[in-house]
């Protein structure tokens, strides 16, 4: 079994990249599980204290959560992936099994980060991109999948997100393995992480 994280800013392509190996290689072999499904669950707290967090520090995630999720796949076992509402900031009730699967693959910002789970993986990349490219995307997303307005990402944009890149995620960039400029469609990178894939898959 391979452990793969993949990093980088908001925005950078990381999901982008890891759906590309999942395509390289099928459902049937990797397990891909995004960071942001683990976010702390806040439905103790009003939607306005919720609102005010800042999710873009590592600590709004349950890194602890996710360490032994990936344990227990490693040592064979299913797991109960928790599924995060953005809307709400809070954990919806339903969880999603997941098993083993020869690839298991984490993205999320802050992943390089955290110095637990970068003992789990055995390839760390870093997807990187333009700041603003990455600012952009974000607003795309935020406003289409997270019923967010322009200004509110603007808002948090300036008081949280850029000042965590430049403390937590840009830093992390040294931790990884295989840095990948230009962001996630980038075919030469692709070509060779599935090639290492490929090369330690067959070793094991």
């Amino acid at each position: 079994m391979l452990f793969i994280g993949i990093a980088g800013g908001t925005g950078s392509g990381k999901t982008t990249f890891a759906n590309a190996i999942v395509d390289a290689f099928g459902d049937s072999k990797v397990l891909l599980i995004p960071q942001d499904s683990y976010y702390i669950d806040r439905s103790h707290l009003t939607l306005d204290e919720r609102e005010k967090i800042n999710f873009d520090h590592p600590e709004s995630l349950d890194s602890y959560m996710l360490f032994n999720h990936l344990m227990q796949l490693r040592d064979g076992s299913h797991i109960q992936i928790p599924q995060y509402d953005f809307n709400t900031h809070c954990r919806r009730n339903e969880k999603l099994t997941a098993y083993p699967k020869p690839i298991v693959i984490v993205e999320g910002i802050t992943l390089l980060a955290d110095s637990d789970l970068r003992t789990v993986f055995d390839l760390k990349l870093f997807v990187d991109a333009d700041s603003d490219v990455r600012v952009l995307r974000r607003a795309i997303r935020d406003i289409n999948e997270r019923s967010r307005t322009l200004e509110s990402v603007h808002d948090q944009y300036l008081s949280t997100v850029k000042l965590m890149h430049e403390i937590f995620v840009e830093p992390s960039k040294k931790y990884a393995d295989i840095i990948v400029p230009r962001g996630g469609h980038n075919k030469v990178a692709l070509d060779l992480v599935t090639s290492w894939i490929e090369f330690h898959l067959d070793s094991k």
